[in-house]
Parts: structure tokens; C-alpha cells; sequence
């Protein structure tokens, strides 16, 4: 991959990196309920799955994928029900004890694992962005060299790119609202408005082709 490709590559992934959607709002969430630190584990199950997705892409399944409407609906309604639940969820949350402890002790905080699982089904399971990465991929990768050098190039690119603009940006506007974390009623507030935010990805994921 030349100089000059690579960092249109770079423009790219900032550019799409800094659009809004179910990733961010997961970034923002977590940044706000577990701390910023913490929130770095959310960003790693994404970027999982976007190595989920390049594969997908390479390997030609997300041909399959954009031509087949039943397959690509099975996954849609699914990445919405998802991002609905997780919406429910968080709307329906029991405030925390603002220290992150109960009276017993035990630490409340939610387990990296279970914020790895979340962000990575919360990005695997859109399948607008196998149909993306079908499109913007081909752009980057030339057939007549080799090809794991070129895959390897950018994946690598999307990810860091991706990391830096989701902890350094998303998670980092979510600090100023930690405040609001202190009380009852400021939790109840920003889990009702990341629930309904999840909820709306949602609505725009089945009602927008």
C-alpha cells in the first residue's frame, strides 16, 4: 500500500470513526457508568468485531451478505432487537451505589468480559457495516500485489484510528456528565437518555435502508 493511499485510508477511518452511532453511544455509556479508564474495555470488544467485519469481507461472505436480502434482514432485526434490549436495560437499571461498592463490600462494577461482549455484539451485529466495509475496502486494496500485507495495513489503520477517537473523543466528552453519576436521580437521567439513544440506532437500523 503506498504513502499516498494509506493516508487516504487514514481520512477515511477518521472520518467514519467520527460518525455518531451505536458504538459511540456504547463508548459514552461505559465511560460514564464504569469511569474512562474502564471504558476501554468496550472499545476493545468493537474493535473485534471490526476485525470480524474485514474478515467477513475478505474472505467474500459479505458479497453474500449485501445480495441476500433474507440473510441481511436476519441480521438487522437482530442488531436491532440487541440494541433494544440493551436500551430496556439501561432504562429499567437500578442506580448504583455511587462509590461502586455495596454495603457488603463487593464491587459492583461491571466485569471487563461482560464489556468486551457487549461491544463487540453491539458493532458485529450491523450489518450495514459488512455492506460498508464491501464498499470502502475494495478502495484500499490493490489485486496485483499481495494481499495480507494490504488487509493487515488496514485493519490495523481502522482499528488504532478507532481507539483513539472513541476513548480520546467519545469517552472523554462523557467525563464532564460523571458528576451526575453522584446521584440517584442524575443515573436515572443519563440511563434513560443512553436507553433511549440505543433504542433509536435501533429504529434507524431497521427503518433506514
Amino acid at each position: 500500500m503506498s504513502l499516498a493511499v494509506w493516508f487516504s485510508l487514514l481520512t477515511a477511518c477518521v472520518v467514519i470513526s467520527f460518525t455518531p452511532g451505536a458504538g459511540a453511544i456504547n463508548t459514552m455509556s461505559n465511560a460514564l457508568s464504569q469511569g474512562w479508564r474502564r471504558s476501554i474495555w468496550g472499545i476493545v470488544g468493537q474493535q473485534l468485531a471490526l476485525i470480524v467485519h474485514v474478515a467477513i469481507v475478505a474472505a467474500g461472505l459479505g458479497l453474500i451478505v449485501s445480495q441476500s436480502e433474507m440473510l441481511f434482514n436476519v441480521i438487522r432485526y437482530a442488531g436491532a432487537a440487541y440494541l433494544v434490549f440493551l436500551g430496556i436495560r439501561l432504562i429499567l437499571a437500578k442506580p448504583a451505589v455511587t462509590d461502586m461498592e455495596d454495603e457488603t463490600g463487593i464491587d459492583l462494577r461491571e466485569g471487563h468480559w461482560s464489556m468486551i461482549r457487549r461491544g463487540f455484539w453491539v458493532n458485529l451485529l450491523n450489518p450495514k457495516a459488512i455492506v460498508f466495509f464491501l464498499a470502502f475496502i475494495p478502495q484500499f486494496i490493490r489485486l496485483d500485489e499481495p494481499q495480507l500485507p494490504q488487509y493487515l495495513t488496514l485493519i490495523i489503520t481502522v482499528m488504532v484510528v478507532d481507539v483513539v477517537v472513541m476513548w480520546g473523543f467519545f469517552a472523554t466528552a462523557a467525563r464532564p456528565f460523571r458528576r451526575l453519576t453522584r446521584s440517584v436521580r442524575g443515573q436515572r437521567i443519563l440511563n434513560s437518555v443512553f436507553g433511549i439513544l440505543f433504542i433509536a440506532v435501533a429504529a434507524l437500523l431497521v427503518f433506514l435502508h
